[in-house]
């Protein structure tokens, strides 16, 4: 189960580069549900999403390079580029991790944050940082699967 919140960011944190980051590039073979392929450094990825906005069944499975290749040609839309920055929110957050997407390409510009939650509780209660801008958590325009279609 996958628990998250989005948020926009205005204005990126000084210090972003001193934080880990991953180069993300993804696709989307089915939006309904929700089945992507995604490549995080080296490292290849299949998931399947179930419906849900804030909270939903998430499966990930490990692809092998040659499998991500052949299946990416096939992916339907935009494929998305980001590079992810995992930015510790601190003790005062319950000792969360905002995972900062810096989108490039077609979507360069815009700039997200999402916080997982070990709970639905845990995560309506959560009160984000000031630097973290509209939260748009319960809006489909900022799920990636929808971006793969515009």
């Amino acid at each position: 189960m996958e628990i998250e919140r989005k948020f926009l960011i205005g204005e990126l944190p000084p210090d972003l580069e001193s934080f880990p980051h991953l180069l993300i590039e993804q696709a989307y073979l089915c939006v309904a549900p929700v089945i992507r392929i995604r490549r995080q450094d080296s490292e290849y990825i299949l998931t399947y999403k179930g419906s849900g906005m804030m909270s939903r069944e998430e499966y990930n499975l490990p692809l092998t390079k040659e499998a991500y290749c052949h299946l990416l040609p096939k992916a339907d839309g935009n494929i998305i580029t980001k590079t992810r920055y995992l930015i510790p929110l601190g003790k005062e957050y319950r000792d969360l991790t905002a995972e900062l997407d810096v989108f490039e390409g077609k979507f360069s510009g815009m700039i997200l944050a999402e916080v997982e939650f070990p709970d639905e509780a845990a995560a309506e209660a959560f009160i984000p940082p000031a630097w973290f801008g509209e939260d748009v958590t319960f809006s489909e325009k900022y799920h990636n699967s929808w971006l793969s279609r515009q």
